[in-house]
């Protein structure tokens, strides 16, 4: 399973967020630095109203969400690329997680401890940028010395390593994360190997007070964020009330929508979130829905059908011979399989088939 960091400095509200994800307490959220230490783990179900729908449809009540898994990792402070605060642990947390949920605090509140003194969001942000670009660029340098060592003695993949490593230096002496470098499709591939923490894709998380989750355009630090890692990171950002929904945890839906509303707020933002990170890892959800359950599964985009069965079991990619796919538009503008059927909107699919978000299966496999 996938999993994504979620990162920040010191106190900016990354556990509150891990909690209110996870919906429990496991991580320690206090008003004081450092209070998470060893990264937390925890699954989260990804919300799609597309399988409650299905599951009418298919006359079932099991619903079995796709998932993800969330680590809060500890806060990152000014010189961890030098081992300052958590340094050393902070980047060798990151590097393991496949892609990162950024959190900015975008809120004033005197009673809670900033480590920097003030609210300003994109210093926030280019205190940590800075420190993943300084340790890439210690990382690429040491890579480049090795390599160019290697093609002493004619290495074909140290000459490979050192044309792009040497592309990617310079972009990072302009203190610009690796992920912002334009590269073509074999040297994206390349790249990996390299096992850079800025080449990871990131997404923005505005941690907003509840007044705010109310006029979300008015704030004026969730504007600059926006337009700052747009300009700067080509990155999606999204809006999320973490103490909110850590509060909401401990409810019952029936009463987390009535708190809501007396709020005067729809939701907190951590559902767009989780979809927005699904879809930042390169994921998406195919459907089986019948009497038995419902459920979502997870593919990577840009997969054949084969792949796509071998995510239910490895038999059926083996043995697969074709795979009956209907899309949920078509479902429900029909009503049901059968009428979807009739209406000619149902195909068979061979191994060349790539697999589209929404689609509605059933394998047949030797």
């Amino acid at each position: 399973m996938l999993q994504t960091g979620i990162v920040g400095l010191p106190n900016v509200g990354k556990s509150t967020l891990f909690n209110a994800l996870t919906r429990s307490h496991k991580a320690e959220a206090a008003n004081y630095p450092f209070c998470t230490i060893e990264p937390n783990v925890g699954v989260v179900e990804v919300p799609d109203d597309r399988l409650s729908i299905l599951a009418k449809i298919a006359k079932t009540n099991v619903i079995i969400h796709a998932a993800i898994e969330f680590v809060d990792i500890a806060g990152l402070v000014a010189g961890a690329s030098k081992g300052e605060g958590l340094g050393n642990q902070f980047l060798a947390n990151i590097r393991q997680v496949d892609a990162i949920v950024h959190v900015v605090r975008c809120f004033d509140d005197q009673n809670i401890v900033h480590n920097m003194g003030s609210v300003d969001p994109i210093r926030d942000i280019e205190v940590i940028t800075t420190e993943l670009v300084l340790a890439d660029l210690q990382s690429a340098e040491s890579q480049l010395d090795r390599n160019r060592k290697k093609a002493k003695g004619l290495d074909k993949e140290a000459f490979a390593n050192i044309a792009l490593l040497e592309k990617i230096i310079p972009h990072l002496n302009e203190n610009k994360p690796v992920n912002t470098l334009r590269l073509a499709e074999d040297e994206l591939v390349r790249m990996k190997s390299f096992f850079f923490l800025s080449s990871k894709p990131v997404i923005y998380a505005c941690n907003v007070d509840d007044r705010g989750l109310k006029d979300i355009d008015a704030n004026p630090y969730v504007q600059k964020v926006r337009e700052y890692v747009k300009k700067h990171h080509d990155a999606a950002s999204c809006v999320i009330c973490g103490q909110l929904e850590a509060d909401l945890a401990d409810l019952n839906p029936t009463e987390a929508q009535d708190f809501l509303k007396e709020l005067g707020v729809t939701h907190s933002g951590v559902s767009d979130l989780i979809r927005a990170t699904y879809d930042l890892l390169g994921l998406a959800s195919y459907f089986t829905a019948g009497e038995k359950e419902a459920r979502a599964w997870t593919f990577k985009k840009g997969m054949k059908a084969p792949e796509c069965a071998g995510v239910i079991h490895t038999d059926f990619q083996k043995g697969f011979i074709k795979a009956e796919v209907v899309s949920y538009t078509a479902i429900l503008e029909a009503g049901s399989v059968h009428k979807a059927r009739e209406a000619g909107k149902y195909r068979l699919e061979g191994k060349d088939y790539f697999f589209q978000d929404g689609d509605v299966v059933l394998f047949r496999f030797n």
